[in-house]
């Protein structure tokens, strides 16, 4: 198989994540339409995407194990059958609880069949820019605020919020599976055919239960879900956030895009950096300076400061997330990395759950989204620390054991 087609991989990756993640982040477009329709309390609507975290940790963990038996086509083509019909059903919700277990689990489900196998399959088809391949795989989700989100506004101005996540669901169907039959393994031959790509580290014998008990494992799921748990909550809650500060609502959606187009070029950015200089380092100073941006939301208070820091913000997130899963390649090796990356992606989502549902609570007690931010800045900060103590990167000294 021609090595040029590893490219044709990260395309259709690029897509994936744009429309799956785009679809599952689009409800913090349908928070306030739903919540003024049908009475339904922002707590209660937000918890669909803690719900959603949750479901996609396990399932990412799940779906992972099966890549690593089967391959990516069958996962990713489960996931986008089960996206369409998620967003239909949850389209037709006549009850919350109807509406969190359609949208909540079976959005999670779906949506973890792309990441964690797309990205796996990306590392294996990489042995030289690994970092920027795999940060263009999850530019996707950078494209998804530019594109899935705005739409979404659009349509629910134009009809309704039902006939807006109606057509979104269609929309993956017809975008998704065609894109399946793109999906390929590498052959052998081009797999291995860059001779002086460096080692992994990973011992070619090593279980999944070794992997998982090592220091690197351990500090690299705890980062990871530090990491989320910082920035979800103000990703979910940035546009009624915004609103609550006076901004007017499509203006704010527009915020929402700006931290997506700035994450494109954070991906890229932090892709070329790690590929230079080590993704360790990269990955700390990134998520220091999320930490900082965070908390300099408090002091916002019109559109232009928004933006600035919707322009930081994004590029920081964006780009601190493809390293994680260059530094799982990097220690754990190709055999297990569909099994290991679920894992890390587990306690990601894990820490994405908390600030959709944080700060609803937040808002609904205080009628204000301050304490959120303090909250996550000190959390973001937090992840920082607990990358410093990653352990030697590999190539240099062999897996540590437990």
């Amino acid at each position: 198989m021609n090595n040029s087609y590893r490219w044709v991989i990260v395309a259709a990756g690029a897509l994936m994540s744009c429309v799956a993640l785009g679809a599952m982040f689009s409800l913090a477009i349908f928070l306030e339409p739903m919540a003024l329709d049908t009475n339904w309390s922002r707590t209660g609507i937000s918890s669909a995407m803690t719900l959603n975290f949750l479901v996609m940790g396990v399932g990412g963990f799940a779906w992972g194990a099966i890549y690593d038996r089967v391959g990516a086509r069958p996962v990713v083509f489960a996931g986008a059958v089960l996206l369409g019909l998620s967003l239909v059903v949850a389209s037709r919700a006549n009850s919350l609880i109807v509406f969190q277990l359609s949208y909540g689990v079976i959005v999670g489900l779906a949506a973890s069949a792309f990441f964690a196998p797309m990205i796996a399959l990306t590392t294996a088809w990489f042995d030289t820019n690994r970092s920027l391949a795999v940060s263009l795989v999850s530019a996707g989700m950078g494209v998804a605020p530019m594109t899935i989100s705005p739409f979404a506004r659009w349509l629910i101005t134009a009809y309704d919020w039902r006939t807006a996540m109606f057509d979104i669901g269609i929309m993956a169907w017809v975008l998704l599976l065609p894109a399946v039959f793109l999906v390929r393994q590498p052959s052998v031959a081009g797999a291995a055919a860059d001779e002086s790509a460096p080692v992994p580290a990973a011992d070619p014998g090593m279980s999944v239960g070794h992997a998982l008990r090592s220091p690197q494992f351990l500090v690299l799921g705890m980062t990871f879900f530090a990491c989320c748990a910082a920035h979800s909550g103000p990703i979910f809650h940035m546009v009624s956030y915004a609103m609550s500060c006076g901004i007017a609502p499509m203006a704010a959606v527009t915020i929402y895009s700006v931290e997506g187009l700035a994450g494109l070029g954070g991906r890229v950015l932090y892709g070329v950096l790690g590929d230079r200089l080590g993704a360790k380092p990269v990955l700390i100073v990134g998520l220091a300076i999320q930490a900082v941006v965070i908390a300099a939301y408090l002091a916002v208070g019109n559109l232009e400061q928004f933006y600035l820091l919707a322009i930081i913000f994004g590029a920081t997130y964006g780009g601190v997330m493809p390293l994680y899963a260059v530094l799982a390649r990097d220690y754990f090796g190709p055999r297990i990395i569909g099994t290991v990356l679920g894992a890390a992606t587990l306690l990601s989502s894990l820490g994405m759950s908390f600030g959709p549902l944080a700060g609803g609570m937040i808002f609904d007690t205080y009628a204000s989204y301050s304490w959120l931010f303090i909250g996550s800045a000190l959390i973001g900060l937090g992840a920082a620390g607990i990358a410093i103590a990653f352990p030697p990167q590999p190539g240099r000294e062999r897996l540590q054991a437990a």
